[in-house]
């Protein structure tokens, strides 16, 4: 391969309360990535890749992020663990907070990094913790870029949407497929899974790396970044298992209900056919969280919360 290729994993740091929301939630965030994450990752066609998974510097001890990357070096995965903080814009911080954390981060973890860089061009795919792509897409980026220049980025619009909870699953529209409501009441988001090609001089130098990435404020921003291509095929899985912070199963873009051998056949190829429902006891912050997230004027309510102070946000 002519370019080294991440699926980066952002795991804590994101958000308010630090990225952080005590053990439990971590325990549950890692239970998720290894029933589902894990194995889709193991099914990919191309596994020319590797696993980044980034953290807060506060969880390079923590005991179950240990015993997570012990276990991971047993599967047949790549896997690299870096602990600056997330390595993208954060839109719950101001502004000038968000820069600073974002180059701080990419100061700590890119030099983690550079010795697994050995080619001329780096590709990074946003992998969400609680997310999965389709087998053959690993495959299908490294195809696809190979005939690309740095800087230049793609992503998918639309994929499955998948309930943990219940094991069913559900076509994910694209701008092309939704219903004129969901046009009318919602903005035409590009959901978050997307690849960036980078020169190994940029992706590795921290304030050329930064200077690329910083208009990507949220990931509706990826068509901003240079030389972007929507890419037409199906993509990914959204996972939802009632500790989302904004998706839910009822989301607005969610098509038509697949059949249950369409869903098993999508199941097997992801290696989670086999995979038990997850059930976990919510806190109060997660059951408000659903509540507001099967509202149908959810949208306009997360609007309200977020003019509020940042020390008046609790969820």
């Amino acid at each position: 391969m002519n370019y080294t290729h991440f699926f980066c994993v952002p795991f804590t740091g994101l958000g308010l309360h630090n990225g952080f929301r005590g053990s439990r939630w971590l325990q549950n965030r890692i239970e998720v990535f290894e029933k589902f994450v894990v194995p889709s990752l193991l099914a990919q066609t191309n596994k020319d890749f590797i696993v980044w998974v980034a953290w807060r510097p506060e969880e390079e001890d923590n005991a179950q992020v240990k015993a997570l990357y012990a276990r991971l070096r047993e599967t047949h995965l790549e896997v690299v663990f870096t602990f600056g903080g997330i390595l993208f814009w954060d839109d719950k911080y101001p502004n000038e907070v968000a820069a600073e954390r974002l180059l701080s981060a990419l100061r700590v973890s890119l030099p983690v990094l550079e010795p697994l860089v050995k080619t001329d061009k780096v590709l990074v795919t946003l992998q969400p913790s609680d997310d999965m792509y389709l087998p053959d897409i690993a495959e299908h980026l490294q195809n696809w870029f190979s005939r690309a220049e740095s800087p230049s980025a793609a992503g998918y619009r639309k994929g499955y949407i998948m309930n943990y909870q219940t094991r069913e699953l559900a076509e994910y529209l694209g701008t092309d497929d939704r219903t004129p409501e969901a046009i009318k009441n919602y903005p035409d988001t590009l959901p978050p899974f997307y690849t960036l090609l980078f020169s190994r001089e940029d992706f590795l130098d921290p304030e050329k790396h930064f200077d690329l990435i910083k208009g990507i404020k949220s990931h509706e921003d990826i068509v901003k970044y240079p030389n972007f291509t929507s890419l037409d095929s199906r993509g990914f899985v959204v996972g939802c298992h009632g500790m989302n912070i904004s998706t839910a199963y009822n989301h607005p873009f969610r098509g038509r209900i697949l059949g249950q051998q369409e869903a098993s056949d999508l199941m097997f190829s992801l290696g989670i056919l086999d995979v038990e429902p997850v059930q976990f006891k919510p806190s109060l912050r997660s059951r408000v969280r659903t509540f507001i997230n099967w509202l149908p004027f959810r949208n306009v309510l997360k609007w309200m919360y977020g003019k509020l102070p940042q020390k008046l946000r609790i969820l």
